[in-house]
């Protein structure tokens, strides 16, 4: 048996599928079985192959690994943002003063503000680090790994002697001018279809007037979930639409007067106690004092790739500019947040193509060129909607006007 085992081996592709089948017909010769090279199944058989294609299908990530990996795609997500790049003319050290805001402190060392978050050093032996207040000292420095840092000190204030006396307390300074958006949510001069939707309004006059004015008084349905105060009497005006889609966003606003409800019922009596315009039935009310935003608004990039377009300017007119507030048409579904800071670009203009000139007062026809978009300006947004956002212009070289892009900076 060892001859044959042995001619058999020699015989190599000659050997073929017969010489295979009748060697696994002989199955009481077991010694044979283990030695045959059999080269027809020389591929590796399924139990090697099976674990080799089937782990990284079946591998779970862990939740360290997960939370690596998104960690390691945000840099690319948000690639079109510019790293933090320190001003020339930046200070070494900066004492802070009441009617300071971040944005201008986070301007006074950097080229992009909002890019603060990345050099801020958290000092554990601060109370509440994250927060700056009037007469604390900023700080630059150089981090350990070559980058710049800005660290605060807090201020100090030498008793010499007790006294009674009395002194507002100071509270952080705020990330923008908040008077500019206070004012504005308000006395909207924009509405959303939420707000349309959800804002009480003029359910009737008194005395039957068509129209009130200060010192009349009216009924207000939808407040039940509101308290007694001062509002806003806001009149509907013309839509503002999605220049892509066409889809109606929102409103026009126009203040019309101020109003005070001192009690809450299911048709609750305002008075109007100064007015601008006529009140009539239909109007809405939003508070002056409960639509607010907060003092923590921090400042970050929009996500990457986010581009839209401004589709109303505050108050009607036709462009403005820095600290006036802006509706854009993208909202929650594209992403946006409150804190996000887009880019402003200016439409290139369109012009006589003067590439084509051929003596000095001929232009070739009717020829025209679409020059290059220009950045302008900076947008941060403070509320958002589904589709539609408000934001307040931080910065302007130019006046912003309806149809201006906002995209991700």
């Amino acid at each position: 048996m060892v001859s044959n085992q042995t001619s058999r081996r020699s015989q190599g592709p000659v050997f073929g599928l017969a010489g295979a089948l009748s060697v696994l017909a002989l199955s009481g010769c077991q010694t044979l079985s283990r030695q045959q090279p059999a080269p027809e199944v020389a591929p590796a058989p399924p139990p090697v192959v099976r674990p080799a294609t089937r782990a990284p299908a079946e591998r779970q990530q862990t939740a360290v690994e997960a939370a690596l990996a998104r960690a390691a795609s945000q840099p690319q997500s948000a690639a079109p943002a510019p790293a933090p790049v320190l001003k020339p003319t930046a200070p070494l050290s900066y004492t802070v003063k009441r009617g300071d805001t971040l944005w201008d402190i986070s301007s006074l060392f950097l080229r992009d503000p909002w890019l603060w978050p990345e050099i801020w050093h958290v000092n554990p032996a601060v109370a509440n680090p994250h927060l700056i207040y009037p007469g604390d000292v900023l700080t630059l420095a150089t981090g350990a790994n070559g980058e710049p840092q800005v660290t605060v000190t807090r201020g100090s204030v030498v008793r010499v002697q007790p006294l009674i006396r009395s002194t507002p307390i100071e509270g952080p300074i705020a990330t923008i001018p908040f008077d500019a958006i206070k004012a504005f949510l308000g006395k909207p001069s924009f509405i959303s279809k939420e707000d349309l939707e959800r804002a009480p309004r003029v359910a009737g006059l008194r005395d039957r007037h068509v129209v009130a004015a200060a010192g009349h008084e009216f009924y207000v349905k939808g407040m039940a979930d509101r308290e007694p105060g001062r509002y806003s009497v806001v009149r509907v005006g013309d839509e503002l639409k999605d220049p892509e889609t066409g889809k109606v966003l929102g409103y026009v606003g126009t203040y019309a007067a101020a109003a005070r409800i001192d009690r809450i019922t299911d048709l609750s009596k305002a008075q109007i106690i100064e007015s601008t315009r006529e009140t009539v039935s239909g109007d809405l009310l939003f508070s002056e004092d409960a639509q607010t935003v907060g003092a923590d608004l921090l400042p970050r990039a929009a996500p990457g790739g986010l581009d839209g377009e401004i589709i109303a300017v505050v108050d009607g007119v036709s462009m403005v500019g820095s600290y006036r507030v802006v509706a854009i048409n993208r909202g929650s579904r594209a992403g946006l947040e409150s804190g996000h800071v887009l880019a402003i670009d200016a439409k290139g203009e369109v012009v006589p193509d003067g590439s084509c000139k051929q003596e000095r007062w001929s232009f070739c026809g009717n020829k025209t060129l679409t020059l290059p978009s220009e950045r302008v300006g900076t947008l941060l947004v403070f509320k958002t909607y589904e589709q539609l956002s408000y934001g307040l212009i931080v910065d302007a070289t130019v006046p912003i006007r309806v149809s201006d892009q906002v995209r991700t900076p």
